[in-house]
């Protein structure tokens, strides 16, 4: 049974050429191409879910769709929370059918996301292409991400243990706009006009 635990960090990375060119020469190879990922994240009206520090998502990357949840946040040095996840056959209709059990959409963001390993299956690299900017992911255990960020020139000052959506919101309080959606079909980053309009039944 996979660990329940994701453990995981995030490096900013200027330039996503230059850093596919740092991953190929520490020894990682690519070991799924890039894809587009859309996520929508639900919640109940009152937002029961935030409110107790969990989430639950659906996410489609390439031809798979996937539904998350997480739990509340563990303490350490690394991003650390409880996940279950599981593959669905259709994104589309669990979409509609969870609106009837009380739980809305809430936010949807997206990126491009291509996958990395050295081939040791330790942990997996990602390279995520977002609205508002690149990152490296690192997923595994903490061993392995303290040693895959070394490889890559990277320190534990650098880790990054936001989620998408609170990096998200801090870009939209930076550049002082009003959050939206962070996807790629807006001509602003922090621009609300593809929000989520489903009904909560």
């Amino acid at each position: 049974m996979p660990d329940p635990i994701e453990r995981e960090i995030k490096l900013k990375v200027d330039d996503v050429s230059q850093a596919r060119a740092l991953l190929l020469q520490a020894g990682y190879r690519e070991s799924r191409a890039r894809e587009f990922e859309a996520n929508i994240l639900f919640d109940t009206p009152d937002q029961e879910l935030r409110r107790h520090s969990m989430l639950l998502r659906l996410r489609q990357f390439g031809e798979t769709g996937f539904v998350t949840w997480k739990g509340p946040p563990v303490p350490g040095p690394h991003k650390q929370r409880p996940e279950l996840e599981t593959s669905v056959g259709s994104i589309k209709i669990l979409g509609d059918i969870l609106p009837h059990l009380g739980y809305c959409p809430t936010f949807r963001y997206e990126k491009f996301r291509t996958e990395f390993t050295d081939g040791r299956h330790l942990g997996i690299v990602v390279l995520d292409e977002t609205p508002i900017g690149a990152f490296l992911e690192l997923e595994g255990d903490g061993g392995w991400i303290d040693e895959t960020a070394s490889r890559l020139g990277r320190s534990p000052r650098e880790y990054i243990l936001d989620s998408y959506v609170a990096l998200y919101m801090k870009e939209c309080e930076r550049l002082g706009m009003e959050p939206g959606q962070m996807v790629f079909s807006s001509s602003s980053e922090c621009d609300g006009r593809t929000a989520i309009s489903s009904p909560c039944i």
